[in-house]
């Protein structure tokens, strides 16, 4: 499972609501006449959606490339016109040349729930592209909610995709659910053997992109005019090839890089030459080490492909962007075509994302047996690159990010509350949750100090019992008398030091939740159980205990934080690609003991050695925020922290 951490039109009420979606209508036109309709297509699940719950839908997009001007041969309205078939119902096109005019004010004003409007281009307005504030302002007046669904544009910080979701509530629709939770899984937790098959004329367009993959998959498949390059850098003569003369030490770094992570790297050994850029060109096929210099290599040559076709055989996950050669000449589209059927013939789940990839794929004929076609060329390269997409980093957090501060036994009554204070006054103006754990000799000094601030705080432990004779303990309902939002449970010093097995650890699980308390509970493997490779196996039980008896409505309020004992105090974090690792299995262990939907909904943190240096490292993917330790007993640290995250 991959999680997308923004909410989705499924998190919303939208009901009667006014709801602008951003999609990405953006079609190859002929004479007025829509030649692919695929994307107005991937938007429609989206769309009927919103009807189906009686939104009032207002839609937007751009086409094309008018510059900021009214051009009216990229009028949306065959779009429009298009929409009406596929939805069964009229879709009134807003005639307006500055996009938010008369027309669209008065057809919103009239709309009834469940109709359907298309507003005109948004590139009409030169405001567009330069994300400037006055647009945004005039597209949100239109709506209650934004919902971005247009993938395809989500690596432009333009108003539409960006600017308007700072005034209203912002989600994401069902197709950049689906290309980020497709994608994201091939990048986090991708089914091994992972493919990347990478083509396209220079290394310079992907180098990020090689540079992301090469941590992450198992073999590495390079084809396109960029294999010149890393062929040139191994020493090869090239003729008259496209090669990148400049990035001959880069693709050299690069192939070192591969041999470093035990990556399998295919280049190809034997190439299809032509005399000449031409469909009609003379042609050969030679082996790299024996090219004619007067020719130049237009494609992958037959034992390459079949290399290339065995690699592929076994792969679990395949990942593509980049054809094999010149595709648009037949005499030079063979190397994608064998590429493109092994791809298909596989039993992996196969990605196919970019603009010639993806036209490479339908010139095939091979469409149908591809697991995912992304609908983004430059969106889905810089997503493989590791990038954030300003279209989705504006979208509102489904889990909301979490800096927690454990002070264990550390601080008198007063020194709590002159930390308590420095902080909050230190953190002022954070979007991220702020939770400090002091002890319970200063809990309720610090709560009362800091209480109706925007920090908030909890207890570093608790009983299983309410009370009794239980001489020194500390029960849910003295916490919760002083008003603590948040207990710490089976946190790695209470089961070390203190033997807090797993049936005390499940007892006070369920006393938090009987208090009304949230627990924070803390999982973690020892160095011993990490070197004999059990962690899973020790993580997926400390859960499954300790989950026993736990609603789903409960668990959605629960944060569980990842705690290698091996990393406590030691000073030696985790990787951050260990650490997100463990976490796509606790989210995992977390869908299959309740459901997917409070799977989204749980907040992850990282705990061990977090620093101001290396907290960001950890806050990405599946982990949600940080449990901190010596580095919160500073406010300078421990804020400095909160603010990199």
């Amino acid at each position: 499972m991959n999680s997308l951490n923004k909410k989705t039109i499924e998190d919303i009420e939208v009901s009667g609501k006014r709801v602008l979606v951003r999609c990405d209508f953006n079609v190859p036109l002929k004479d007025g006449v829509i030649t692919n309709d695929k994307r107005i297509v991937a938007a429609l699940p989206t769309i009927q959606y919103l009807v189906s719950h009686n939104a009032k839908v207002i839609l937007c997009s751009h086409l094309g490339r008018p510059k900021g001007e009214y051009k009216e041969e990229f009028s949306l309205a065959p779009v429009a016109a298009r929409l009406s078939e596929l939805l069964g119902q009229d879709v009134k096109l807003a005639k307006d040349e500055n996009v938010v005019g008369e027309n669209a004010k008065a057809l919103v004003s009239s709309m009834t729930d469940g109709q359907v409007i298309l507003l005109e281009n948004v590139r009409f307005r030169k405001e567009e592209t330069k994300n400037e504030e006055n647009f945004s302002k005039e597209l949100a007046s239109l709506a209650d909610v934004y919902v971005n669904d247009a993938f395809g544009t989500a690596h432009r910080a333009h108003c539409s995709t960006t600017g308007v979701a700072s005034f209203l509530p912002a989600v994401c629709g069902y197709l950049i659910q689906k290309e980020i939770s497709v994608m994201g899984q091939a990048l986090n937790n991708p089914k091994r053997p992972l493919v990347a098959i990478l083509g396209g004329a220079k290394v310079s367009d992907k180098i990020g992109v090689i540079e992301n993959l090469l941590d992450k998959v198992d073999v590495l498949l390079i084809g396109g005019g960029m294999a010149n390059t890393f062929l040139a850098a191994q020493g090869h003569k090239m003729g008259k090839s496209l090669v990148e003369e400049d990035k001959l030490e880069l693709a050299r770094a690069l192939l070192k890089k591969a041999a470093e992570n035990n990556v399998k790297m295919l280049l190809p050994v034997d190439l299809v030459m032509a005399s000449a850029f031409a469909a009609d060109a003379d042609t050969k096929v030679e082996r790299v080490e024996n090219l004619s210099q007067d020719y130049m290599a237009l494609d992958i040559g037959p034992e390459s492909r079949l290399q290339y076709e065995a690699a592929l055989q076994g792969a679990k996950m395949i990942v593509w962007n980049g054809p094999m050669g010149v595709f648009e000449m037949d005499a030079f589209a063979h190397g994608t075509e064998a590429v493109a059927e092994a791809v298909a013939k596989s039993k992996a789940v196969s990605i196919v994302g970019g603009g010639d990839s993806v036209a490479a794929i339908e010139k095939t004929g091979l469409a149908s047996k591809i697991s995912h076609i992304s609908t983004g060329g430059g969106a889905s390269l810089e997503y493989l690159e590791g990038k954030v997409l300003p279209g989705i980093a504006a979208l509102d957090d489904l889990r909301r990010k979490m800096v927690a501060g454990n002070w264990k036994m550390h601080k008198t009554v007063g020194e709590a509350v002159e930390l308590a204070e420095s902080i909050v006054e230190e953190t002022n103006g954070t979007l991220n949750e702020v939770v400090i754990f002091p002890p319970f000799t200063a809990l309720e000094t610090v709560a009362d100090a800091i209480d109706g601030k925007h920090v908030g705080y909890g207890a570093q432990d608790i009983f299983w019992e309410d009370e009794g004779a239980y001489t020194g303990a500390v029960s849910g309902k003295m916490i919760a008398d002083i008003c603590a939002e948040y207990v710490i449970i089976g946190h790695s010093e209470r089961r070390t030091l203190f033997g807090d097995n797993e049936v005390a650890v499940a007892k006070k699980l369920r006393a938090a939740y009987r208090n009304g308390l949230k627990p924070v509970l803390c999982v973690g493997e020892n160095a011993e159980e990490r070197a004999e490779g059990k962690t899973s196996r020790k993580i997926s039980m400390q859960l499954q205990n300790a989950l026993k008896g736990i609603t789903a409505q409960e668990a959605e309020n629960m944060v569980v934080a990842y705690e290698p004992l091996w990393a406590i105090g030691s000073g030696n974090a985790a990787t951050a690609a260990d650490a997100q690792e463990v976490a796509v299995l606790i989210r995992s262990k977390i869908e299959k003991i309740f459901s997917e939907e409070v799977a989204r909904k749980v907040r992850i943190l990282y705990g061990g050695s977090v620093t101001e240096k290396n907290a960001a490292d950890f806050v990405q993917g599946e982990i949600d925020g940080v449990l901190v330790g010596g580095a919160s007993l500073k406010a300078d640290s421990f804020s400095a922290i909160v603010r990199s995250v």
